[in-house]
């Protein structure tokens, strides 16, 4: 029991940093375009009542990586609708991959102490080890958030920036997807080689260039949170 408290504490700010950031940064770019919907509807805050699904957030103790409710967007009230939207759905990929190299500096910031001798107390020690492994999560869930966030299937990001650069008529016929979105991405995630062959390598590729040799940090989080 001690030892599942341990993980959920390790996990629970960076997971709900991760995907609160991501939704809160669309309303947030879509204001500025023009649609203050998410305002209205008081969902550009940080408070997580506002913003967690029950089983996208059970996800995230779970597999790792999961979800929020989505800040609504009226696409109608952004000034120019098809392009504004490209630039709404980027922004909560780069949320994700701000936050990602923010915990990246921590995690080096934190090695580079360590490895200088400069600090050895004990009460240094006790209170870096959590640290160090939240950051290490928060490094790999927010590369993972932003990098399965651009696959191009709508209601993913990607979709929605796919459909924003295709002719019209595509774009219509890639949004008819949507409903049967989230089944499909499941698809391709648990039934195809799209994340062993693609996914999973490129998060290790992005994760290794941030964290550098820190990158043993992430992987101790990661064996402890998960045995993986």
């Amino acid at each position: 029991m001690e030892s599942v408290i341990s993980k959920i504490a390790i996990m629970l700010v960076p997971a709900l940093l991760a995907i609160m950031l991501h939704e809160v940064s669309h309303g947030y770019v879509a204001e500025r375009f023009g649609d203050p919907t998410a305002r209205l509807l008081g969902r550009l805050n940080l408070n997580p009542f506002k913003h967690l699904d029950p089983i996208g957030t059970l996800a995230v103790f779970i597999f790792g990586f999961g979800w929020a409710k989505p800040v609504p967007v009226n696409q109608g009230n952004l000034r120019q609708p098809r392009r504004d939207m490209i630039w709404v759905a980027l922004a909560g990929p780069t949320a994700n991959i701000l936050l990602a190299l923010l915990s990246a500096l921590l995690l080096r910031t934190l090695g580079y102490l360590d490895s200088s001798g400069m600090v050895e107390s004990q009460t240094y020690l006790q209170v870096t080890t959590p640290i160090k492994m939240m950051a290490g999560f928060s490094l790999y869930i927010n590369v993972l958030l932003g990098m399965l966030n651009l696959l191009p299937v709508p209601p993913l990001d990607g979709g929605r920036i796919l459909a924003g650069i295709l002719p019209e008529a595509q774009a219509k016929l890639l949004n008819r997807l949507e409903p049967f979105g989230f089944v499909l991405i499941l698809l391709l995630i648990f039934f195809t080689d799209l994340w062993s062959l693609v996914l999973a390598p490129l998060i290790n590729v992005l994760v290794l260039l941030l964290a550098g040799k820190e990158v043993t940090l992430v992987e101790q989080a990661m064996q402890f949170l998960f045995g993986q």
